[in-house]
């Protein structure tokens, strides 16, 4: 988060011909692991409310959670200390049903009201399996619900490639969308 705060400030963007600091449109929702544990697991619905605040003004939102899979580590312990019946890995029964209602704020509406606007959320998430275990329960739940999946490679990080995103374990519903792309590119691609 410190990296975050100090670099930032000095990224820009242009908007409207004008270029402006990033931060001018940035709004972050920090927890850290010193926090108690309600906080963190507040603060992802914290963000995403935010999100659609602006996604209802008409704006295009981008929403980075990282990491989903602390949120969820809180997720258990607060399922503990109620003495909720654990499922997979000690996480709780709903955390499948708390993902996919996270990731399902996401997308493009029309709003209601006038002025008309549409405004769209994407949500990027970050997930963290401890020792890169694709069977971890919060990787397997999000594996379900996500419509884009993009494997980091630590091999790949280590060797300094980047992005170090390896394609034979990435994933993408929206192959469809990207016909007329790779029909224009290369007319014998078939996937």
């Amino acid at each position: 988060m410190a990296e975050v705060l100090s670099e930032f400030p000095e990224l820009t963007t242009v908007v409207k011909g004008k270029e402006e600091s990033i931060m001018q449109r940035t709004c972050l929702v920090a927890n850290t692991s010193n926090m108690p544990v309600a906080a963190r697991e507040a603060s992802i619905y914290t963000g995403i409310t935010l999100a659609e605040y602006f996604r209802d003004m008409g704006y295009n939102v981008s929403m980075m959670a990282d990491s989903t899979s602390r949120w969820a580590e809180a997720l258990r312990e607060i399922s503990g200390r109620l003495a909720q019946m654990p499922a997979d890995a000690g996480y709780p029964a709903y955390l499948a049903n708390k993902l996919a209602y996270f990731y399902e704020r996401a997308g493009r509406v029309r709003c209601y009201g006038s002025p008309d606007r549409e405004g769209s959320i994407s949500i990027v998430g970050a997930v963290s399996p401890p020792g890169g275990d694709f069977t971890d329960p919060v990787t397997v739940a999000t594996l379900s619900i996500a419509q884009v999946f993009w494997g980091i490679d630590k091999k790949l990080a280590q060797r300094k490639h980047f992005p170090s995103v390896n394609w034979n374990i990435s994933t993408s519903n929206y192959e469809r969308q990207l016909d007329p792309y790779f029909s224009d590119f290369d007319p014998e691609f078939s996937y």
